[in-house]
Parts: C-alpha cells; sequence; structure tokens
C-alpha cells in the first residue's frame, strides 16, 4: 500500500511514473544499456486539497484561486494518471447538519464483516471467471457484465459526457461488475454503473472547471 497526500504537490514526471505499476502490476528500469522489471503490484492511496488554497467547494464563493489557477494545479494529474485511479471520492467539509445527518444512520459495517464480505466476493469472482475482476482483460469484463443494450448505451454517453478514455470506459466497467458482486446480483445493472461512476470525482470537478 501507498499512501501520498498532498497529491498534487507532486511534480508530473513522479506522478506519471506510477502509470505503469498501476497498469501492470510491474515496474521496468533501465540503466546504462540494461533493462530489469521487477513486481510491483500495490494499492494507492491519496489526498489532496481542490485547490492551491484549499477552499474550492464547487463554488467560487469562498475560494481564493481564480478557476484557471484551480485547473493549473490539477492538471498534474495526468489524464492517464487519473484512468487508473477507479475510486475519487470527495470528502466535503465537515458541518452540523452532516454531524446530524451521520448520527442518523445505522452503525457502519466492522472491519471483520467486511473482511468477510470482500472473500466471499474475492471467491464468487474466481468461480466464476478463474480471477479476481481486476484482472480481467476488456473483452472478458464485457462477457462477464452482461450488460443489456440500453445499460450499455447509458455508459457510453456518461463516459463521452465527462470525456473519459477508452481505458476508463473498462476500468468503470470492472469496478460496476464488483458492485454488482457485492449486491450479489448475476449481472451489472443501470444503479450498479451508476455507483460506478459517482466515483469519478476527479474527473466531474475538471469538466465543471472548464465550464467556469
Amino acid at each position: 500500500m501507498l499512501f501520498l497526500d498532498e497529491l498534487a504537490e507532486f511534480s508530473r514526471y513522479v506522478l506519471d511514473s506510477l502509470r505503469e505499476p498501476l497498469q501492470a502490476g510491474e515496474v521496468t528500469i533501465s540503466r546504462a544499456g540494461y533493462q530489469t522489471t521487477y513486481p510491483a503490484q500495490f494499492q494507492l492511496i491519496a489526498a489532496l486539497n481542490p485547490s492551491p488554497c484549499g477552499q474550492f467547494d464547487g463554488t467560487l464563493d469562498s475560494c481564493r484561486s481564480t478557476p484557471d489557477q484551480i485547473l493549473k494545479y490539477l492538471n498534474k494529474l495526468s489524464g492517464p494518471l487519473l484512468d487508473r485511479i477507479d475510486l475519487q471520492v470527495e470528502v466535503p467539509r465537515e458541518t452540523e447538519s452532516l454531524r446530524q445527518l451521520d448520527a442518523q444512520h445505522k452503525p457502519a459495517p466492522t472491519s471483520p464483516q467486511i473482511r468477510n464480505q470482500v472473500a466471499v466476493c474475492h471467491a464468487k469472482q474466481r468461480e466464476r471467471q478463474g480471477c479476481l475482476n481486476g484482472e480481467l482483460a476488456t473483452q472478458a469484463v464485457l462477457e462477464h457484465s452482461q450488460l443489456s443494450k440500453t445499460d450499455h448505451a447509458f455508459l457510453v454517453e456518461v463516459v463521452e459526457k465527462l470525456g473519459l478514455s477508452h481505458r476508463a470506459f473498462y476500468r468503470t466497467l470492472r469496478l460496476a461488475r464488483t458492485i454488482a458482486d457485492l449486491d450479489e446480483a448475476t449481472s451489472v445493472g443501470r444503479r450498479h454503473l451508476a455507483e460506478a461512476l459517482s466515483y469519478r470525482a476527479l474527473d466531474r470537478l475538471l469538466e465543471q472547471l472548464k465550464k467556469l
């Protein structure tokens, strides 16, 4: 596991060097005419402020940065890198109303409960296709998702609207397949696609900033 705090403060070169190991689980080192490949499978967890001043919350009312300054700040995160980050989640600023809302929710599952749910989910995936969803090739993702024509068209439309790549399309579909497994659903439905797409928070933010 690799945790990077203040992700946008790292240089573009350093961030883009993560692309190969995130995609292939390997890293290739080239030195003095020689090349060696090492295993480098890891889980990336990262955090960042949405703007240089840290105050941007979707509107410019409380933010000291201009849209151009925010875009320049976030553009250190290249499209190919964002493609490989499947879960992009916005953490809202804590307010009294949010605290009251949290108090009304039922208690979150415990770590042992979640661990058991993940183990069951992994076993189901290996039984169905011989590997985990994250290891599926593109054609196999389509085959095991069993998308209806209308749901496939829905995913294509949203991916195009967000300006996502071909790679992001299939990574979103893999995530939706996992959400469906956790939901104990045989096929991927609209609600699973919608939830997977809801985790593209940075992609949505960048599209929003381009319109300001």
